[in-house]
């Protein structure tokens, strides 16, 4: 009997999921803690940042745009108002870019962009389907999901370069 194979279209509809051991999320929540300290202590936030942040979320978010269209209204302005589904948008980001921008735009360098680019590094992804596992696959895009440094990467990694 043939073994069926996996459709290559049917798969680009799975996300990874890391499954990490709760040694490796302990020492990414340290890893966390320090790179939030490194941010506030050099005023690296984007102004507006409020997603992953503490003292802020999609509520702040959403009473600044809000204020935005109000303020605008008052002023007789006309406004648009476009939404993104960013449901995938953590599988999107590239790995050099990424590095680029922590050393570069964040000042993160030497064993700390070490720890970054080991942690991004040589990751592969296998799906099993029906009980049909695929060959390993190299990832050279994408934060592992499931992570506790994949948020805060991803909005470094989309930050704005300038307010």
């Amino acid at each position: 009997m043939k073994k069926p194979s996996l459709d290559p279209n049917v798969l680009k509809h799975f996300r990874p999921v890391s499954n990490l051991p709760f040694v490796s999320k302990l020492i990414e929540k340290l890893v966390l803690d320090q790179l939030f300290r490194h941010l506030d202590h050099n005023n690296l936030w984007h102004t507006f940042q409020s997603a992953y942040r503490p003292k802020h979320s999609t509520e702040t978010a959403l009473l600044r745009v809000l204020n935005d269209l109000l303020t605008a209204s008052d002023s007789g302005s006309i406004s648009i108002l476009t939404l993104l589904d960013l449901s995938a948008a953590f599988d999107t980001i590239d790995h050099s870019i990424l590095l680029t921008r922590l050393d570069s735009t964040f000042g993160i360098r030497d064993l700390a962009l070490s720890f970054f680019r080991s942690y991004l590094q040589d990751r592969t992804q296998v799906v099993t389907v029906n009980g049909i596992k695929s060959s390993p696959s190299l990832l050279t895009c994408g934060v592992p999901q499931g992570s506790v440094l994949g948020p805060i990467l991803f909005i470094l990694y989309t930050q704005p370069l300038s307010d």
